[in-house]
């Protein structure tokens, strides 16, 4: 890596060349009951590759942890009645949600014997990203998800395919990504999505992936990296309809030896399947930036069961909430 570039905590996305817009305004209506036909669908790209090309999403639990986990109440966890490692409560910022804050079980999508091989200090940093989940992952500020996070994110994704690019858009957040199947030069700045570089091997397409600014989490259950990740993706053909997809991961600052996820992607087979925005950024506001008002706006719920209440809290020393309370 290049030492003298800044980094920031922002990033100039590639959009593709396409719009949806159109799209949208009919995608709903009349040939909706109609089964797509597979056969008017080339298994190959006019230069001979696996055809790529459509909208994919991940159906597993990655989201909520890439490594096997039983089910539980929440993401934020207390100590119940008994001691906490047997039994665990949802902690009170999620206990309203009842079972729509559940995170479901999961057999794991961790290679080899399931388990991330962590250093001990980085172990300790995840297991603390998991008790202040809230505060810390970057999803719930609508930050840019991340590779291979985007990959395994709940949400459709789409894929548009060229001889010398690939270009993804993910739903959340307004995502993209390019992959270089050329050469070019490296982004002036460490980036949220890294810089993809591919290659073909044979049917399978590999990419190397670098230049992260060491901001993004793997997961919801605290799962990180650093900016000295690098990943190796590979995305290779099971059908025309589905994709397995492996990324390994290598960061000597966090982890003791590289390791290796994999799942499979599968083609959304709606007619007019489409990415639809979802855009977060404006529904995290409040979230990220309410305490910045000089009267608090969002404060109390009262419902049948329980009333909420909210108290900001301002870390001592934040200039930026001096400077706004002023």
């Amino acid at each position: 890596m290049m030492g003298n570039r800044f980094r920031v905590s922002t990033v100039v996305t590639v959009l593709a060349a396409f719009s949806i817009g159109a799209v949208v305004a009919v995608g709903v209506t009349g040939s909706a009951s109609q089964a797509p036909d597979p056969s008017a669908r080339p298994a190959q790209t006019p230069d001979g590759r696996p055809n790529f090309n459509g909208v994919w999403q991940a159906l597993n639990e990655a989201h909520w942890d890439l490594q096997a986990h039983e089910a539980l109440p929440g993401m934020v966890m207390q100590e119940g009645v008994y001691p906490y490692e047997y039994a665990r409560v949802p902690a009170a910022p999620v206990v309203a949600l009842g079972a729509a804050a559940g995170v479901p079980g999961s057999m794991g999508v961790v290679q080899g014997d399931g388990t991330i091989p962590y250093t001990p200090e980085a172990l300790r940093i995840k297991e603390e990203n998991a008790a202040n989940w809230i505060d810390r992952d970057p999803e719930l500020k609508c930050y840019l998800p991340g590779t291979p996070r985007a990959m395994y994110m709940p949400y459709p994704f789409q894929i548009v395919q060229g001889e010398d690019k690939i270009h993804m858009n993910f739903a959340f957040s307004n995502a993209a990504r390019v992959i270089h199947l050329d050469e070019v030069d490296l982004p002036p700045d460490w980036t949220y999505m890294g810089h993809s570089l591919g290659r073909w091997e044979g049917d399978t397409l590999v990419v190397e992936v670098t230049e992260f600014n060491g901001k993004n989490w793997l997961d919801r259950a605290g799962n990180f990296h650093s900016e000295a990740l690098q990943i190796t993706e590979r995305y290779t053909p099971m059908s025309p309809d589905a994709i397995w997809y492996e990324a390994t991961l290598t960061d000597p600052q966090t982890f003791t030896e590289p390791w290796t996820i994999a799942m499979p992607l599968y083609r959304r087979l709606e007619p007019n399947a489409t990415v639809l925005d979802y855009p977060c950024i404006e529904f995290a506001e409040e979230f990220m930036y309410g305490s910045l008002r000089r009267e608090q706006l969002v404060q109390r719920w009262e419902g049948d069961m329980m009333i909420v209440e909210i108290t900001r809290k301002i870390p001592e020393g934040d200039a930026l909430h001096e400077w706004y309370r002023r």
